[in-house]
């Protein structure tokens, strides 16, 4: 990874909604985790079976497919607003609606196997992304959904949007404490 340690986001750096999920993040470099979840992740979509995969804990939630589905689409989204922001773009960026995005995706047609290898090339692609940054491009920020947030603040809230539906899966589609 690149030698450049972008550093903890202050909380001006980012809306309060995404709190909660950068808190997820471990007190080390952002790029670290971001490897390690990578592994971890897909250590765990590989233990997964098929009627899991499909699981949904109740009617009108996602399953686990979707769940992993909402994540990759998540993350190219920060992703390209991160290139934005890094790239100085000044003009603001919409907003996405999650639950549309999954609706309209078709993730439950798709294979377990075929949703893990693109969340393993996207995450490898935003790692990419991020270990390029030098220090002035991870202080850069811009407007995206009617918010600022720096490119910095992205990368944690990426880690940190992972952590937590890899938190969710566990607790309310397997059970575990």
């Amino acid at each position: 990874m690149n030698a450049v340690d972008a550093g903890r986001p202050a909380q001006s750096e980012y809306d309060p909604y995404y709190h909660p999920m950068i808190e997820l993040v471990p007190e080390e470099s952002v790029l670290d985790v971001l490897e390690e979840q990578r592994h971890e992740i897909m250590g765990f979509l590989g233990a997964l079976d098929k009627a899991t995969a499909d699981y949904r804990y109740g009617p009108e939630k996602w399953s686990v497919k979707e769940v992993l589905g909402h994540v990759v689409d998540t993350e190219r989204i920060f992703g390209a607003r991160a290139l934005c922001f890094a790239r100085g773009e000044k003009i603001p960026l919409p907003p996405f609606e999650q639950d549309a995005y999954v609706r309209s995706a078709g993730f439950d047609k798709r294979s377990l196997a075929s949703l893990s290898r693109e969340f393993e090339a996207v995450r490898m692609s935003t790692e990419s992304l991020f270990d390029g940054f030098d220090e002035e491009q991870w202080n850069r920020g811009g407007i995206a959904n009617e918010v600022h947030m720096t490119v910095r603040a992205v990368a944690f809230i990426v880690a940190g949007h992972a952590a937590h539906h890899l938190a969710v899966i566990r607790e309310r589609y397997l059970g575990e404490q």
